[in-house]
């Protein structure tokens, strides 16, 4: 799942695609059927992407991305406007069952269901997430080291 440039705004209802930057802020694009643009500047708005966000854990947290990996699979959603959070709340058991119910709120969980509602019918949704290319670089650079190492 690539969640990459996807962001959520405080204020602002549903999803935004991360299109470019200028000296105000960011411009970003609503991922709904209208497609509006808007510049959000960071001094008076909070922007989150999809990609960092996690989840309370009992033992640790718990990755968006995973949930929504999880919430491919489940036949039915939930109806967040009119199921009561006892439904909801069974619902987010089954996709993320090791989540901490104190600290997980019902308009968490409908947050959550309703991005997937958004995401869900878009293609990268299906795609992979790309590699952090500072993790690929780390990891042969130890190879390397690891090689000279074992050549010596």
């Amino acid at each position: 799942m690539n969640l990459r440039g996807i962001v959520s705004v405080t204020g602002k209802p549903g999803l935004f695609k991360l299109i470019g930057q200028n000296k105000t802020g960011f411009i970003l694009e609503s991922l709904d059927e209208k497609r509006v643009k808007i510049v959000v500047n960071l001094s008076t708005a909070k922007m989150a992407s999809l990609e960092d966000i996690t989840i309370f854990g009992l033992d640790d947290d718990i990755k968006l991305s995973d949930i929504l990996e999880r919430m491919k699979g489940v036949a039915a959603l939930p109806d967040v406007k009119k199921d009561n959070g006892d439904k909801l709340r069974s619902f987010f058991k089954e996709v993320a069952p090791s989540h901490d119910e104190d600290r997980v709120y019902t308009s968490d969980i409908k947050k959550i269901i309703n991005w997937f509602g958004i995401l869900n019918g878009f293609p990268l949704f299906d795609e992979e997430a790309p590699v952090n290319e500072d993790a690929v670089t780390e990891q042969i650079t130890e190879n390397k080291d690891l090689a000279a190492e074992g050549a010596k």
